[in-house]
This record gives C-alpha cells, sequence and structure tokens, in this order.
C-alpha cells in the first residue's frame, strides 16, 4: 500500500498534536483542529491505513493513535520544517558566545551542554576531545631530580598530560633544553596513529647517547597518550525527562536513568559523522534507547572534527525546534573554540 498526500497530510496532523500535547490523537480532534477537506470517518479509515503500514500506534487504552519510529523518521525526513528560533532563543545562544571568549575547552563544552539542555529540555551530553583525535601542540621534559623527569603533553584541543619518568642519570639542563627540541621538530602536529616506526627511529637517531631517557620515554609517551585516548562525558539536564509524562513509567524512567549512565552505551549512541544524525527508537541499536531518540553532531576545531555532542530524549520531541536549536548552538561552539589559543 502506497502512502498518498491525503495519508501523508493526516499523519503530519497526528505528529504536530501529538507531540504538543503527549495524548493519543483520535480521527475527530484531526477533523476539528486541521482543515483537512475530508470528515472523521475518512480520516478514521486513512489511520487504520497508516497503522497497517506500520506508521502509527494504538496504544492498548486508547482509541486514538500515536506515531510508531517509522512515522517519525517519516516525518523527520521528509515533512519537517526547521522552526525559527525565538529572539529570547538567539540572545541566549548569541551570549553563550560571548561569555565562552577566553575559557578553558571543557568549560566552554560543559557551558554548551548546560545551554543546550535548558533550551531543548532534553538531556545533553558531551563527548570531550580524545587524545586520539587530537594534535600534540607540545611536548616538554621537566627534571625532577637527578632520576626523575616528568613529560608534559599539551593538544591543540586543550588537553594537557603529565607522566612521570624514571630514569638512571637525568640529562643536565642544557641536554634537556636540545632533547625537547628534537621532541617538538618531530613529535609536533602528530596524533597519536602518526607516531610510527618512521617517527620513532628519527627520533632515536637524534637521541644518540640517551638511550636510557628514550627507552623509558617512549612508554611514557604511548602510555600517556593512550590511557587518555577514550573521551569523558559531560551530561546536564538528566532531570529534564521526567518532564516528559513518558518517563512517569518507573521502569522506563530507571531504564533511561541507566542508559545514561553508561558511558560505553552512550559513547556508542553518539558515535556520527559529518552532519547531523538523527536516530529514532529502535535505529540506535541499543535496547535501553528503543524508546528514544537521539539527535547528534560533531564539534570542530579549524574544521577538524574533535568530539560529539548529542541529545536524549523521548521519542516525542519538537524535532523541527530541536535542531534548528542544536545546529545554532554547534555553529557558535567551533567559533568559540575556533577563538581559543592554546
Amino acid at each position: 500500500m502506497a502512502i498518498d498526500e491525503r495519508k501523508i497530510k493526516i499523519l503530519q496532523a497526528i505528529i504536530n498534536d501529538y507531540i504538543v500535547t503527549g495524548e493519543p490523537v483520535g480521527s475527530r480532534t484531526i477533523a476539528k483542529k486541521y482543515d483537512l477537506g475530508v470528515g472523521s470517518a475518512t480520516i478514521r479509515n486513512e489511520m487504520a491505513d497508516l497503522e497497517e503500514m506500520g506508521y502509527l500506534e494504538q496504544p492498548h487504552t486508547s482509541a486514538g493513535r500515536i506515531p510508531s519510529s517509522k512515522g517519525y523518521r517519516l516525518y523527520v525526513d521528509k515533512l519537517m520544517e526547521t522552526q525559527k528560533l525565538s529572539k529570547d532563543e538567539e540572545l541566549r545562544i548569541k551570549e553563550y558566545l560571548i561569555n565562552s571568549a577566553m575559557q578553558e575547552v571543557d568549560t566552554i563544552l560543559k557551558e554548551a551542554c548546560v545551554l543546550l539542555s535548558e533550551l531543548t529540555n532534553l538531556t545533553c551530553i558531551v563527548q570531550t576531545p580524545s587524545m586520539k583525535r587530537s594534535y600534540i601542540k607540545s611536548l616538554q621534559l621537566i627534571k625532577i631530580d637527578e632520576t626523575n623527569l616528568i613529560s608534559v603533553i599539551v593538544t591543540d584541543s586543550g588537553v594537557i598530560k603529565n607522566h612521570r619518568i624514571k630514569v638512571k642519570n637525568a640529562p643536565s639542563n642544557d641536554e634537556l633544553s636540545r632533547i625537547n627540541e628534537v621532541l617538538n621538530s618531530k613529535l609536533k602536529n602528530l596524533t597519536i596513529e602518526a607516531i610510527n616506526l618512521e617517527v620513532i627511529n628519527g627520533l632515536k637517531n637524534e637521541l644518540v647517547g640517551f638511550d636510557d631517557l628514550f627507552n623509558a620515554m617512549l612508554p611514557a609517551l604511548y602510555e600517556s597518550l593512550n590511557n587518555n585516548s577514550k573521551s569523558e562525558l559531560v551530561v546536564e539536564g538528566t532531570t529534564n525527562l521526567f518532564n516528559y509524562p513518558e518517563y512517569n513509567d518507573i521502569e522506563k524512567a530507571k531504564e533511561v536513568l541507566q542508559l545514561i549512565s553508561n558511558k560505553d552505551c552512550v559513547i556508542e549512541l553518539l558515535e556520527t559523522s559529518g552532519d547531523m544524525s538523527i536516530k529514532i527508537g529502535d535505529e540506535n541499536y541499543i535496547p535501553e534507547a528503543k524508546d528514544c531518540s537521539v539527535i547528534t553532531a560533531e564539534y570542530s576545531l579549524g574544521g577538524r572534527p574533535i568530539g560529539s555532542i548529542g541529545l536524549i530524549g523521548p521519542q516525542r520531541i519538537n524535532y523541527s525546534k530541536v535542531v534548528s536549536i542544536m545546529a545554532q548552538v554547534i555553529k557558535e561552539l567551533n567559533k568559540s573554540l575556533q577563538d581559543q589559543e592554546y
């Protein structure tokens, strides 16, 4: 059975109504509220067809119908019009950019997360930049005493990592200064994956005579970078979900809270590439998220994606408004990150 124009208009009306009210929608409501040129009996027949086609569902306790994941997917892909932001929302987002000036990366991300959760009334999760996706900006070895050094790695995304290195005899300050020059000339602007055998051999040749230091430093460098290759998560607005009647059900509420507290699941949910991604219900492939919608986007530094940001809520959310807010916040977030000097 093909979905014709009349069915599409009825589906659109049902979704628009359900997003606002949260109540199952009946044919009479559609006939009264929307001028579709047909009576409630015809609408009732079309709704039965839409249910048969998988676009609508009928809760057991109600005569009305609600959109299914498939119905929302059609709506998001074909029917949704991007909603204009209000003056207040535009002002909040602009103020965020002004307030972010000269902040550290983690503060900027935290503030973006708070802003998104407040403007959308959803739970916002930000995946901080991982070392794997960052470039080394500088690497310094600092002498503590005759047998201990500390390596300090700074990345272009503002991540700083320290690691203690134990040696038999620490180099003199002059030697250390030359070693730091070599390390920076060879490692600056490289990612973890780019530190290959050729780079390591190049370093070894330049640091002849400092074998003890080189052999101690290399594992420390890899450990420092790889141990922190997994991103941290910033979560804001978890309690927002309890404003939705969908989570009045204790079991559903418990399920979504367990989902948000499971770091591996959330990182998997936030995986995206390129433009904004909207995953609805079963499209999330994670059982705990089967009743959720997850909207994700990447944020960038100098046009290079360094992390993800996501919104989690029920399937019944105002997609057109949320997508507009997300797009504008990501745009301003990227500007804020671009303006930082590390």
